[in-house]
């Protein structure tokens, strides 16, 4: 069986808002994030840990900001595009380990509707996918709360 790993990272700033999206879910908060598309830094993280294991690129150069069709883009619908992009090169996701770096929102409350949403989107079974999160103990810019950054890690399996 051929297997391929790949890592994603995504970091982006956060402003006085009324929510964001991580992981494809609705997060009710007092902040957002500041991004061209919806700023799902759980799902870009994913997309580029899956696209970098098939040396597919990154989701920059797949769905540039500079597009203006990527305005406010669903994270989640690019996603099911990169999964699709990964079948037809004949690989599905084996597993998934995320890590979410941030001070706030707490993310426990969120943490298996979180896996179930990323399941649906990547059409897996929810027990392939490990979403953890830790803070920055007040260190650097997303410890003093101005940003948040997950990282990914993806085993990538051929399929028949």
């Amino acid at each position: 069986m051929m297997l391929r790993i790949g890592q994603g990272f995504d970091i982006h700033r956060l402003e006085s808002g009324e929510g964001l999206t991580l992981g494809g879910l609705w997060i009710p908060c007092d902040f957002r994030v500041i991004a061209h598309s919806d700023g799902d830094v759980v799902l870009h993280a994913v997309m580029d840990a899956m696209l970098g294991a098939l040396a597919l690129g990154d989701i920059g150069a797949l769905f540039p900001d500079t597009d203006p069709r990527y305005q406010g883009a669903d994270s989640a619908a690019l996603t099911r595009i990169v999964r699709d992009r990964c079948c037809h090169q004949g690989y599905v996701v084996g597993n998934l380990d995320l890590t979410i770096l941030c001070e706030r929102p707490k993310i426990s409350p969120y943490r298996d509707a979180m896996r179930e949403v990323i399941a649906q989107v990547l059409e897996i079974a929810v027990d392939r996918i490990s979403v953890k999160a830790t803070t920055c103990e007040q260190l650097g810019a997303i410890g003093r709360r101005e940003g948040l950054a997950v990282q990914a890690t993806v085993l990538m399996l051929a399929h028949a």
